[in-house]
């Protein structure tokens, strides 16, 4: 028979093995607890993120569409094409150049598709980025947004702003290409801008040249 010592020590085990259960599940409902109230946090700040880039690309769209550019100097297709793209939702631009001796302000999008061309002007791919040092390539239509490039001369301003803040630029050179010559695009060690359309400016058909103006960073007027 067990004694009655060893049954009250069995008995204080059972009761230490039951306390020990309770005190794994309460750890185990904690951890759990904890674990979905990380999980929703993650959730609720993830779709707090979204809703906010999805407003500000709104509120950039609200803008770009309020906007209007000096159409005076455009051929009636570069209107129309320009007019069209206003109908496809796209992203924000990504900069906006600005030359006020000639009345150009044109919002800079990544790439030189049609589609970019046809809304603004854009980033060459493969030139450097839109805040680095480097050359930054910038193309555009010369029956649109870049017309005014025939009036610009040396020494004239451009401003340059990106969301992290705006740069001066002063023209340095013009030159008219072949658009075989790549070189105007070469990598420099300072930052330049080198705006790039074709020419001549009142053409029928395909413009045989390029007209490119190269501008070198000035100072920096402002940053956030």
């Amino acid at each position: 028979m067990v004694s009655r010592t060893l049954k009250k020590k069995l008995g204080w085990l059972e009761i230490g093995l039951y306390l020990g259960g309770v005190v794994l599940l309460v750890v185990f409902f904690q951890i759990r607890t904890s674990g979905e109230r990380q999980r929703e946090e993650g959730i609720r700040v993830f779709q707090e993120s979204v809703e906010a880039a999805g407003q500000a690309v709104q509120d950039a769209q609200s803008e770009q569409s309020e906007w209007s550019p000096n159409q005076e100097l455009w051929a009636d297709k570069r209107i129309r094409e320009y007019e069209e793209s206003l109908q496809v939702e796209a992203g924000p631009p990504l900069a906006l150049l600005t030359i006020d001796k000639v009345d150009i302000e044109v919002p800079v999008y990544n790439g030189t598709d049609e589609f970019n061309l046809n809304r603004g002007v854009g980033r060459i791919i493969g030139t450097a980025h839109l805040e680095a040092e480097g050359n930054l390539g910038i193309a555009g239509h010369r029956d649109g947004f870049f017309r005014g490039l025939k009036d610009v001369e040396v020494g004239d301003e451009i401003r340059f702003q990106t969301a992290r803040g705006e740069v001066l630029y002063t023209v340095s050179s013009i030159l008219i290409v072949d658009p075989s010559d790549v070189s105007v695009l070469a990598p420099t060690p300072e930052r330049t801008l080198t705006l790039v359309t074709c020419y001549p400016f009142y053409y029928v058909g395909h413009a045989p040249k390029r007209y490119i103006v190269t501008a070198t960073a000035k100072h920096l007027l402002a940053k956030t």
